[in-house]
């Protein structure tokens, strides 16, 4: 497995993520932007609701695509990192690419001491014994 093919798929994880923050954002944002009045309108039509919809459609269609184009990068990745053999190693490979935690998450989660740097030198070490 080479690091470029786990980027990628950390990349797709990374898209979804912010794609979902920018619907929920849009759809909390949404839920105000009808406003009724009883006075009238000034000049020129605007249905904001209506194109917040369809943003709201368009985000939602992107986040369906994305979560499949995920689940199908994994299925190598997950294959491949299962053959890892050693423990620590493996889960650190998992939780870095196959579920999109920073480095910080994985030594935070991985534990038993390990920090940040060591998390990331262990991953690059052994990607380059591998090689």
């Amino acid at each position: 497995m080479e690091l470029d093919e786990l980027n990628k798929h950390l990349d797709l994880i990374e898209k979804l993520h912010d794609i979902q923050e920018m619907y929920q954002n849009m759809e909390a944002k949404a839920l105000g932007a009808q406003k009724i009045t009883e006075m009238p309108h000034g000049t020129g039509v605007s249905d904001k609701v209506g194109l917040l919809a369809a943003e709201l459609a368009d985000l939602s269609g992107r986040i369906q695509y994305l979560q499949n184009a995920i689940r199908e990068s994994a299925v190598p990745i997950e294959e491949w990192v299962n053959t890892i053999e050693e423990d620590k190693t493996r889960m650190i490979f998992r939780l870095r690419f196959l579920h999109g935690y920073s480095w910080g998450e994985v030594a935070y989660y991985v534990g038993t001491g390990i920090s940040e740097e060591t998390a990331k030198q262990v991953c690059y070490r052994y990607l380059k014994i591998i090689s």
